[in-house]
């Protein structure tokens, strides 16, 4: 039986300092199985308050070459055949860590806490906490809230099509 730890730290070595491991998961596929390894760029610090850039396709290409060799260098797979995917963690990954709403600075975000949800842009991470700018309504003007990470049941990214501050080169090309 293949142990997700050893594929884990066999392709986190093979990457080294430029791509960190975000999960690993291997299910079956008829008589196949599928190794799904999600990579994302390494951070230092989870404290911060500018974006990180998300990981380009060409650095996935190079992730997934990488992980390719190290796989078929090891026998950490065994003899079943298996296909590999490795993508970046999608926006359905939910905000459990400091470090994934680290990621999320600039992005609008749906936490959840104290009974009540909040959906805000994610200004900066603190030691402690996140700072969100929440839109103001027809009662309240819009507000800065500093939520604490211990507080926080659910955090979800929201998926913006528009978002502020997105680059335009990325839109429809004539």
């Amino acid at each position: 039986m293949v142990q997700e730890q050893d594929i884990r730290d066999q392709v986190s070595g093979a990457l080294g300092d430029d791509f960190t491991v975000a999960g690993v998961s291997v299910t079956p596929a008829g008589k196949r199985r599928v190794a799904r390894i999600t990579v994302e760029r390494p951070l230092d610090d989870p404290i911060g308050d500018t974006p990180v850039e998300p990981l380009t396709l060409d650095e996935i290409a190079d992730a997934t070459r990488l992980v390719s060799d190290a796989l078929d260098a090891s026998d950490v797979m065994g003899s079943q055949p298996y296909t590999l995917e490795v993508s970046t963690p999608g926006t359905d990954r939910p905000l459990t860590e400091p470090m994934h709403f680290r990621r999320t600075v600039g992005r609008l975000v749906e936490v959840a806490h104290a009974g009540q949800t909040i959906t805000g842009r994610v200004l900066a991470t603190t030691e402690d906490g996140v700072d969100l700018q929440v839109a103001g309504t027809k009662k309240q003007p819009p507000r800065t809230e500093h939520i604490l990470f211990a507080d926080i049941s659910k955090g979800v990214a929201q998926v913006e099509f528009n978002r502020p501050g997105a680059s335009d080169a990325d839109e429809t090309k004539d």
